[in-house]
């Protein structure tokens, strides 16, 4: 009876002591998590922290988190630094760019992946070798072509370049990420559409495409937040206070021997806050789109 009760204790000890380390695991696991975390959400708090403070406040004390409340910061950057019209023509530049990326890259990557002919694997490669190569490699060559094809300063000096993957999201990416989509499809779909007499754009167009819409989805939103945050290609090609974007219209109130933080603060929140608001309404398709055909069977 007595090795029993002492083999019980023993166990007990055991489980006590697992328990104990799970704890402590738990905790340090959450600990580390939130550190991150942390820093990850401490900068947007301070931009909005400064972007509602007194211009005085902002100056003295800019760490000092909401220490007064003045909105018509907000106010001023949107009227003062002309943010109306940057944002009229940072959409000009943005709606072309994702639906030509998302468009062309559905198209290209159901060719890629379900026509056999004669240099495929090259064509592929050649859009992977857009991922490559940096933009700053060809950024000056790419200046003197748009001002010989007189489109220099105009929104299609940006959107161009930005289909063709100079912003970052374009067309190489896209074609690699819907040519893995398609690929992953069963050829039995394809096969059932044309035996019911669909012409080969009826089955993208009406069978397989409408499938892709996640993969389609997280590639809008991708090429959405590089279209809308692309500072050097409107820097660069896009010459004139009327053709500035949100990105470079931030530039007038840090230039000079002066800088308005709280007026920087508002116009990047009012740059930010479609960024957020889009992601938020759309993070399921997002998450669907990059998770899908991840896990078979």
């Amino acid at each position: 009876m007595a090795e029993v009760a002492r083999r019980a204790g023993q166990s007990d000890n055991r489980e006590a002591r697992l328990r104990v380390g799970r704890s402590m695991s738990a905790v340090a696991k959450y600990a580390f998590l939130g550190f991150w975390a942390a820093l990850c959400v401490l900068p947007l708090v301070l931009v909005l922290s400064t972007a509602v403070k007194d211009p005085n406040l902002a100056t003295g004390n800019p760490f000092q988190l909401f220490s007064s409340f003045r909105p018509q910061n907000l106010v001023d950057a949107w009227t003062l630094g002309n943010f109306e019209k940057y944002f009229l023509n940072t959409i000009v530049i943005m709606v072309p760019t994702v639906l030509g990326v998302v468009l062309l890259s559905m198209m290209t990557g159901y060719a890629l992946a379900r026509f056999n002919f004669r240099g495929r694997s090259t064509v592929f490669y050649l859009f992977i070798l857009g991922l490559m190569v940096p933009f700053f490699a060809i950024m000056i060559p790419l200046y003197y072509n748009l001002r010989d094809y007189g489109l220099l300063n105009t929104p299609w000096a940006v959107i161009l370049p930005s289909i063709a993957g100079a912003g970052g999201t374009g067309l190489p990416l896209g074609v690699f990420l819907m040519r893995a989509y398609f690929l992953d499809m069963p050829g039995e779909l394809a096969d059932a559409a044309r035996v019911d007499g669909c012409s080969e754009w009826d089955v993208f167009r009406r069978v397989l495409a409408p499938l892709a819409i996640p993969a389609a989805s997280a590639l809008a939103i991708l090429t959405f937040l590089s279209a809308w945050n692309t500072f050097l290609l409107p820097l660069l090609y896009l010459q004139g206070a009327e053709n500035r974007t949100l990105a470079t219209g931030l530039l007038l109130f840090t230039g000079g021997r002066t800088r308005e933080l709280e007026l920087t603060a508002a116009g990047t929140l009012i740059m930010i806050a479609p960024v957020i608001v889009f992601f938020l309404l759309f993070q399921r398709q997002f998450v669907r789109g990059l998770t899908a055909g991840a896990v078979k069977g």
